[in-house]
């Protein structure tokens, strides 16, 4: 069996890591700014501290969302290894570079160029997912690797918190550049190859199934910008966007600030909110899959987001509270998860990269999500409450956007379960 499932641990595992590792890179900075010697040592400090904090993500998602359209272009040219190579290399330098900031300045240039290498984790995934994967197995392999964008962070919160304590911040920047050199790297060197043909440890059969379906598939010749629903999606993305940066950025510190949590505490509740995450990633690959019904599942996600953060403001224990915002950050790891489905699906190999690329622009919103909240708590003296209902109105606008996609979902699906052999008069 596993002859034939050689594609699972020559791209899924390595894609797996580098999104498990990446996103810690990334989303571990709502940890590492809930330490005092950190907000001390930068000098985020004062009356617009909260603002500060806000503009550190903010800043790093502009230059992750624009340097995701060039990387497309790139990956596309280029290949998905190599460009894969390069970007871990910029990432482990950043690291090194945060680390050893000693002013508030030094380390926001040090998240623009983690910014920019870390663009291109989309494109390549999507890349990969294209070019390794049967079409009927497209869910599950988007859900492998999209496990990594939750469990890491998971992990991750656990990790850093532990490496904070027992030695300081600065220490946390450079174990997250041993790993990108010691563990990923060398994955991407040694096992991935761009496509499954240059690969030379792969099985003609399972080589034959990865094309199987080439052939059947003739409307993928369209060009996915010419798709009305690629721009639905690209437009709800922008919303879970700015959901989930809001969310996950700030999580840690509404726990702490707003609801008086430990340390520990709210170590524990951030992390069990990235396996929600997780879970709703899993969840929506199988039902994805299943049902055939991807954007229904979008539909409900972004209703359920909405009612979570509804309950988040209502509820009067903190617990209740903060699971709640756990709960909905998790429903949009979920849509992210269909996005990037919708994103293979809507592409062919040649043009996934630009399509990825276009869709991770979309981050660019969860950067002035970020800095609103922290404008808005700032003004609001501490309290989260109208930036939450912010959220809301977001989770909404997205919920309304994939109402257009569920009548053309329908349809194809009627007319994917008439046999092939009936004739109609």
């Amino acid at each position: 069996m596993l002859r034939t499932n050689k594609r699972w641990i020559y791209i899924a595992m390595p894609i797996f890591f580098f999104w498990f590792f990446g996103q810690i890179d990334k989303l571990g900075i709502s940890i590492i700014q809930t330490d005092q010697g950190f907000l001390t040592g930068l000098g985020l400090t004062g009356a617009d501290k909260n603002a500060k904090i806000g503009m550190i993500t903010f800043i790093f998602t502009i230059s992750y969302a624009l340097s995701n359209i060039f990387w497309g272009f790139i990956i596309d040219k280029l290949g998905a290894r190599k460009t894969g190579i390069i970007g871990l290399v910029v990432w482990a330098i950043t690291m090194v570079i945060g680390g050893l900031s000693t002013s508030y300045e030094m380390f926001i240039l040090s998240r623009v160029i983690l910014g920019i290498g870390e663009g291109m984790m989309i494109p390549i995934c999507g890349k990969f997912i294209s070019n390794w994967f049967n079409q009927r197995e497209l869910g599950r392999a988007q859900s492998t690797w999209l496990a990594g964008n939750y469990l890491g962070p998971a992990c991750g919160a656990i990790i850093l918190t532990l490496v904070i304590a027992t030695f300081h911040w600065q220490a946390a920047f450079f174990v997250l550049a041993a790993f990108n050199i010691l563990i990923v790297l060398p994955m991407f060197i040694f096992l991935t190859r761009d496509t499954p043909e240059e690969h030379p440890r792969l099985d003609k059969n399972e080589l034959a199934y990865i094309r199987q379906s080439e052939s059947k598939d003739s409307t993928k010749k369209q060009h996915f910008a010419q798709d009305y629903r690629y721009w639905i999606v690209w437009f709800g993305m922008l919303m879970s966007s700015f959901l989930f940066f809001g969310i996950s950025i700030w999580l840690p510190t509404y726990l702490v600030g707003a609801k008086g949590f430990s340390r520990e505490a709210m170590t524990g509740i951030t992390s069990l909110s990235w396996l929600f995450a997780l879970g709703f990633v899993l969840i929506c690959g199988y039902l994805a899959d299943k049902t055939k019904r991807p954007s229904l599942l979008a539909t409900i996600l972004f209703l359920l987001t909405a009612s979570f953060l509804t309950a988040a403001i209502l509820s009067p224990e903190p617990v209740m509270a903060g699971v709640c915002m756990g709960l909905a950050m998790g429903t949009q790891g979920g849509v992210f998860h269909l996005s990037n489905l919708f994103m293979v699906k809507f592409s062919t190999p040649e043009t996934a990269g630009r399509a990825a690329g276009l869709m991770g622009f979309t981050n660019i919103l969860g950067g002035f999500s970020s800095y609103i909240m922290g404008w808005m708590v700032d003004i609001a003296r501490g309290d989260f409450g109208p930036s939450i209902v912010m959220l809301i109105i977001a989770a909404a606008v997205g919920f309304v956007t994939y109402l257009f996609t569920l009548k053309r979902e329908a349809s194809e699906l009627r007319i994917e379960s008439v046999p092939p052999n009936r004739v109609t008069i």
